[in-house]
């Protein structure tokens, strides 16, 4: 069964929310984002989880230092890198990282393996709009390295679309943030719910 990442968590019932829907991973934000969040909010929400969730910590461009930290403090199970970490930087976090790229990033599959991480994610490049070939070729990506290891599939996924997304790229699990949002940093739930069903039902 594909698993489901909810990104972009900000507060309590938010997370709690997403875990009574059945999502298996939450993801808080460190980096510059409308929905960037503090160590302190974080291990408020975290020492309030039940067992059995995966927290993850999004990061870009940090000093390895102050994610460790931030890990450290939070009580987070992985990173997520979204920048320019070498894969000695994943070495050195592994067996708590996911490196991110995108169509344009992801680079060549003997260059791909030498980065030890846990799982790779494919996301859309920031900032642009979402366009359906772009997903369309992210999907067909995310197929193609799924012998390097476990992929993670983002990139503007919604409860209308995840399906067909699934279904085209046979992903290990499945992020989402805007998707299911009523506003930056604030969960829909009613969409929370049908993207998880969506997942969980296939």
């Amino acid at each position: 069964m594909t698993k489901v990442k909810i990104c972009g968590i900000t507060n309590l019932d938010d997370a709690l929310a997403a875990v009574a829907c059945g999502a298996d991973a939450l993801g808080f934000i460190f980096a510059p984002s409308p929905r960037r969040v503090t160590t302190f909010v974080v291990d408020s929400i975290v020492s309030k989880l039940p067992p059995f969730v995966c927290k993850v910590g999004v990061f870009i461009n940090s000093e390895l230092a102050q994610v460790q930290d931030t890990m450290s403090i939070c009580n987070l199970d992985l990173a997520q890198l979204h920048g320019d970490e070498d894969p000695d930087y994943c070495a050195a976090l592994f067996p708590r990282a996911v490196r991110v790229f995108t169509a344009d990033s992801l680079p060549p599959g003997n260059e791909l393996s030498r980065y030890r991480v846990t799982a790779y994610m494919l996301d859309k490049a920031k900032g642009l709009p979402d366009n359906s070939t772009e997903q369309t070729e992210l999907w067909r990506l995310a197929r193609d390295i799924k012998k390097h290891g476990p992929v993670i599939l983002a990139g503007g996924l919604t409860p209308e679309t995840v399906v067909q997304a699934i279904e085209a790229a046979r992903p290990y699990a499945v992020d989402v943030s805007s998707g299911v949002e009523a506003e930056p940093g604030r969960k829909d739930h009613d969409r929370l719910r049908a993207f998880i069903d969506a997942v969980k039902n296939l």
